[in-house]
């Protein structure tokens, strides 16, 4: 009987590798009455990990290289970093007091931090975890961008009603443009040409032109049979191309589709209750909305335009990443 011929090491090698399954792709939801992490497979659409953090987690974001993420533990006044393979909280970045939303520095060193209850935006160095600066700004600030060539940030002030821009070499605000009644989020679009503004209250979102700061566009919304003060615009998101912005409108139950050269509103789709914020798949062909008062997340197939399913997760689902 002949023997058998083994692969040779780099043969077998191979072989494990192609025999390994691929790392799923998910999507992080920060549950606000759980204190939790809800993990959906982006593929299976299903929950495969439920994480602790600390107390009310709302914004959350990962380092550019997934390395770990960062999340606002808003009544524990801390932005807490996790390794997000164990789900360990390696350790608190210094925040000041209700982080509720955030953004990295496109070169990842700096998290620019939106203090509600403070009015102030705190900038914390990753790194050295140490804050470098605290910027006064106005009245219960929440959103929070910074531009891609991390230059300018932005921070809206929900009782102000104005947006700041802050030059980020010398942390010093340069200009206040005033917005709509109670802005939430703050988005650059067009490569950093353009800033939108979602403001709740207000109804609307107002687009500036980044370079002169002045409004070029105001963009309203018009449901039938919703009335005109349940739509209440408050997270939104641009697709990987940047041609559709996809804006969640709260109590209106509704995800708007904008088309981001025009500004014109293409459609409406129907979600779960109070939609808050939402992230795109990697492919941009799913959009993951969390919805507050229903507890679950809505996905959106992104072509069509409908919703495929509803995902049940924690209580009072905020926030949404894209694990990269």
């Amino acid at each position: 009987m002949p023997r058998p011929v083994l692969p040779s090491s780099g043969a077998a090698l191979l072989a494990l590798l192609l025999a390994a399954p691929a790392s799923a792709e998910e999507i992080w939801i920060t549950n606000e009455l759980d204190d939790t992490i809800s993990v959906i497979d982006a593929q299976t659409l299903e929950v495969t990990r439920t994480i602790p953090t600390g107390e009310r987690p709302r914004g959350i974001t990962f380092a550019p290289d997934g390395s770990v993420a960062y999340i606002c533990a808003s009544d524990s006044d801390a932005v807490q970093v996790m390794d997000p393979e164990s789900g360990e909280i390696l350790h608190d970045l210094p925040s000041g007091e209700d982080p509720e939303q955030f953004a990295l520095s496109p070169d990842g060193r700096h998290l620019w931090i939106a203090n509600e209850d403070d009015a102030v935006t705190t900038v914390v160095d990753v790194q050295s975890r140490r804050v470098v600066a605290q910027i006064d700004v106005g009245i219960e600030p929440e959103g929070m961008t910074v531009s891609p060539d991390g230059r300018i940030a932005i921070t809206t002030s929900e009782t102000t009603n104005m947006a700041h821009w802050i030059d980020t070499s010398t942390y010093e605000p340069v200009a206040n443009t005033l917005v709509d009644t109670r802005p939430r989020d703050a988005e650059f679009a067009k490569g950093g040409a353009e800033l939108w503004v979602s403001s709740e209250i207000g109804g609307t979102v107002t687009v500036f032109d980044a370079a002169t700061r002045q409004e070029t566009r105001k963009i309203t919304f018009a449901i039938p049979g919703v009335n005109d003060d349940q739509i209440q615009p408050v997270g939104f998101a641009f697709t990987p191309d940047g041609a559709t912005a996809f804006v969640a409108l709260g109590p209106a139950n509704h995800v708007a589709v904008v088309d981001a050269a025009t500004y014109e509103v293409e459609d409406y789709i129907l979600v779960g209750r109070r939609v808050w914020h939402m992230a795109f798949s990697a492919d941009g062909s799913r959009l993951f909305t969390t919805n507050g008062v229903s507890g679950d997340v809505t996905v959106i197939d992104v072509a069509n335009r409908e919703p495929l399913s509803s995902i049940k997760v924690g209580r009072f689902p905020w926030g949404a990443a894209l694990r990269p």
